[in-house]
């Protein structure tokens, strides 16, 4: 969204430096990489920059709220209620379409949120290596709150230990080694000492969780935790667990499960800004809107765009019996505003990535995830094929 930036980017750029790029990931971590690599970052100026901010402020504040937890109770299952929450989500994760305004500024609508961790290792990785293969303007960061790569690694890892061992404390998934993500769980274990342990592999003993490696059986203390129960449920209903996920135990969650279901597409109608696309239940409706073309349906219960209607109509509505648990949501224009080397424009969003430490009042903006997209969509069924899209990281400008 920056001139200069952009131009000194695309006249650095080439396809051979591009595939020294994948190449060194491919050295790094072999066979790793799951997921499209965008050819380019994202710059991002003052303007937008501080717009984006004051969207998060705006939406932190309603989560910080005495009576949060009260609104968000129905969003969590009662087949998916975790004991021993927490007053606050240790990971806050806000996605923003970059869209044009009346006015022809170019400003952020909120698509999706999450109280749950998001890339933190892999897109730290991933802005190295940009900035290793290609000119990135310098006056430009991925990071934050005048953090760098090494400050950026050490608040990281006081975060995700605290006082504990690596050893002790594990990123839980289902299947890690069969994820997409996989390639971030391999750069937090070089990182931080963290292994990615599979949920089935988790034991209990009395209060104590532990996992078994090299024939000892290791303590778990602290749980950095990346398993989509509604995933568990819907692509393992026969994985067999070793402990009942929902009993007490003595190990911290980071972030709790609950948080998960809290902060998500359920809390969207409790906030409001210019920033934010109008939202509401379908069980709040006093009337269905006229224009329902300009709306997009979706359940508050499932995840990863599974049941989204993009094309509403009356009928869609009028049939659904359970008219509390789905959004009716107004539709968000994406304006394409990225150049690529042939001046063809691309669309984008931008992810924010915040911890938010257990006795902190506040929580800390860390880094960002970007994904770029030719497509109708942002998601990878609607983009391939294409060149310059996929998953990538945004350099907001600090001076």
């Amino acid at each position: 969204m920056v001139t200069e930036p952009r131009e000194y980017f695309n006249t650095s750029f080439s396809e051979e430096k591009y595939r020294n790029l994948l190449a060194d990931i491919e050295k790094d971590f072999p066979f790793a990489l799951d997921f499209r690599v965008a050819e380019s970052p994202i710059f991002v100026n003052k303007e937008l920059k501080i717009k984006i901010l004051d969207a998060c402020n705006g939406i932190i504040d309603v989560i910080r709220k005495e009576d949060f937890l009260e609104k968000t109770q129905r969003a969590i299952p009662n087949n998916h209620l975790i004991p021993n929450e927490n007053k606050r989500p240790n990971c806050l994760a806000i996605d923003f379409a970059v869209t044009e305004n009346q006015d022809g500024e170019y400003e952020p609508q909120l698509i999706e949120l999450q109280g749950f961790p998001s890339l933190f290792a892999y897109q730290s990785y991933l802005a190295s290596k940009y900035k290793k293969h290609f000119d990135v303007q310098k006056g430009f960061s991925e990071f934050f709150n005048r953090l760098n790569t090494m400050t950026y690694m050490q608040e990281m890892q006081n975060f995700l230990l605290e006082d504990s061992h690596p050893k002790n404390v594990v990123l839980l998934e289902v299947a890690p080694e069969k994820q997409k993500t996989r390639l971030d769980f391999a750069i937090s274990k070089k990182f931080w000492g963290i292994d990615a342990v599979c949920v089935s592999n988790i034991k209990k003993s009395g209060k104590d969780l532990y996992y078994e490696a090299d024939g000892k059986k290791i303590g778990i203390e602290r749980i950095f935790n990346r398993l989509i129960f509604d995933d568990l449920d819907r692509n393992y209903p026969d994985l067999k667990l070793n402990f009942d996920l929902k009993a007490e135990h003595s190990a911290t969650w980071v972030s709790h499960p609950n948080w998960f279901y809290r902060v998500s597409k359920f809390s969207l109608p409790l906030f409001k800004s210019k920033y934010i696309p109008e939202s509401s239940y379908l069980s709040d409706l006093k009337e269905i809107p006229e224009d329902l073309e300009n709306y997009v349906l979706k359940p508050l219960f499932s995840f990863a765009g599974t049941g989204v209607k993009i094309d509403v109509t009356k009928k869609d509505l009028e049939e659904i019996k359970d008219p509390e648990n789905f959004l009716l949501q107004k539709k968000i224009e994406y304006n394409p505003c990225i150049k690529d080397i042939n001046g063809e424009k691309i669309k984008c969003e931008i992810r924010m990535l915040y911890i938010w430490p257990e006795n902190a009042s506040y929580p800390k903006l860390m880094t960002n995830l970007a994904r770029l997209s030719r497509g109708k969509m942002i998601g990878v069924d609607f983009n391939k094929n294409f060149d310059w899209v996929g998953g990538s990281c945004a350099f907001f400008e600090t001076n």
